[in-house]
């Protein structure tokens, strides 16, 4: 089957020899299909959100947040937690997006957290489930 594919091509490619113009012109709509299709999967690629490296230790022992987006420092506290909730969380995990400005509450250790009678969230990579 594979030999008389080959054939065929071979015969389309000496019909061909003589006309260099069809060449050219089939490749450049194949150039046009292939660049238009880089630029769809570019696009989709692009509303992606970018790879994030949560809880890389610095040089101090501190963790630090992710730059991208404006998070609290590290002044404010490491550890948030609901006023109206039972857990604390990282700053950047999940479930701390979820809290409004009114009920946030922060901690500077998971110690003080842990005292003030809040456990680690299970979704929140990274926290001791001691």
């Amino acid at each position: 089957m594979l030999q008389v594919f080959s054939e065929k091509c071979k015969g389309a490619l000496k019909k061909l020899s003589g006309r260099e113009d069809l060449f050219i012109v089939a490749l450049i709509i194949l150039v046009g299909f292939g660049g238009f299709g880089l630029g769809r999967l570019s696009k989709i690629f692009e509303a992606k959100e970018p790879i994030r490296i949560v809880g890389a230790a610095a040089e101090g022992g501190e963790r630090t947040a992710p730059t991208e987006r404006a998070l609290p420092t590290a002044a404010a506290g490491q550890f948030i937690a609901s006023a109206k909730g039972s857990k604390y969380h990282f700053p950047w995990c999940p479930g701390a997006s979820q809290i409004s400005e009114a009920n946030k509450l922060w901690f500077a250790s998971e110690e003080e957290a842990r005292a003030a009678g809040y456990e680690p969230a299970s979704n929140c990579p990274g926290l001791n489930g001691k």
